[in-house]
């Protein structure tokens, strides 16, 4: 069991951490051998916050997300190292009870492609229901179902309830998801690239749910995207991911305005803006897992790396009041 970590919120009030991940390690079975995809991730996300893990695909942000509660299978998967720390317990050291309790219950995920989660031969009305009855079994009724699908906007919902997934859009069916991940009423709502696939008028009020949702139950939200545009509307803090380490970290305003890490820079001037010029693309392409380089991961691709840059290890330094970056050249002291 460990203590909670503090800290104060925007208006200097004392809080206490939601979630601590300190120095977690994940790593999957191989051919070769094992291949490291998440080392030494750190994040602190507080109560009612918004947090947005944001990196190009393939860099660990999906793998830390699942991470959070063991929904990684092991094997293939390890945890190899690192604490994961929930509301105060140690999640990695549970056993499978103590983890249900937690999946659900207190960690709500919204999953990418809802069209794949969903049972394509039960009612959504059932699903909902079978959500309730396993985390809240005192509210498992259909006043409840119906409650919820109209608290995620979906018109009808005595009459939608009762149809299949099929039935639905793409919009919809996201809905009925995060009427699912609702039904636990739980602290923290993961939201996995929730708007993939969604035209851009749907995306848009998917996220506005989201954060009325939040608004509404003061719970907190951990957003995984690589859409800019939608992270800097929607977010308070964001950590930036590269190749399976956090090489950025601090609030949305500064981290999207003035990035210090190149990676982050670099991925601003690759995102599509209104009223923006010319897209700028990244050089060559994020490293495999068993191919990392040496030193600075992503010194391969920087307009800025030195000679130092691919021999000396790169360690997360503060660079200002909850501000870290990992960078020889920007983030020295």
């Amino acid at each position: 069991m460990f203590r909670e970590q503090g800290g104060r919120g925007k208006k200097g009030i004392l809080f206490v951490a939601l979630l601590e991940v300190r120095g977690l390690l994940v790593e999957l079975a191989a051919s070769q051998g094992r291949r490291r995809l998440v080392d030494g991730v750190s994040l602190r996300i507080q109560p009612g916050e918004a947090f947005c893990l944001i990196g190009e695909s393939g860099c660990g942000k999906s793998v830390t997300a699942f991470a959070l509660t063991r929904l990684l299978p092991s094997p293939p998967f390890f945890y190899a190292g690192g604490r994961v720390i929930m509301a105060g317990e140690d999640v990695l050291g549970m056993g499978d009870r103590e983890i249900r309790r937690i999946r659900g219950g207190k960690v709500s995920y919204i999953f990418q492609d809802p069209g794949a989660y969903l049972n394509p031969i039960h009612r959504v009305g059932r699903q909902i229901g079978e959500a309730l009855a396993l985390h809240r079994p005192d509210k498992a009724n259909e006043r409840r179902i119906v409650e919820l699908l109209q608290l995620v906007g979906i018109p009808s919902p005595q009459i939608r309830m009762r149809d299949y997934p099929h039935q639905m859009s793409g919009g919809m069916l996201q809905r009925v998801m995060i009427a699912m991940a609702l039904a636990a009423e739980p602290r923290l709502l993961v939201a996995d690239e929730p708007t993939t696939a969604l035209d851009a008028t749907v995306q848009a009020q998917i996220l506005a749910l989201l954060s009325s949702l939040q608004e509404r139950f003061g719970m907190a939200v951990l957003l995984i995207s690589h859409d800019l545009g939608l992270v800097e509307d929607f977010a308070d803090r964001v950590a930036v991911m590269y190749a399976g380490q956090v090489v950025e970290c601090g609030t949305a305003s500064e981290v999207l305005s003035v990035p210090q890490h190149p990676y982050t820079e670099a991925l601003l001037q690759a995102a599509p803006r209104l009223g923006g010029g010319g897209l700028i693309p990244i050089p060559g392409q994020a490293p495999p897992a068993d191919a990392f380089p040496s030193g600075c991961r992503f010194h391969p691709r920087c307009f800025l790396a030195r000679e130092t840059c691919s021999q000396l290890p790169t360690p997360l330094t503060s660079v200002g009041e909850d501000r870290l970056v990992r960078c020889l050249v920007r983030g020295s002291p």
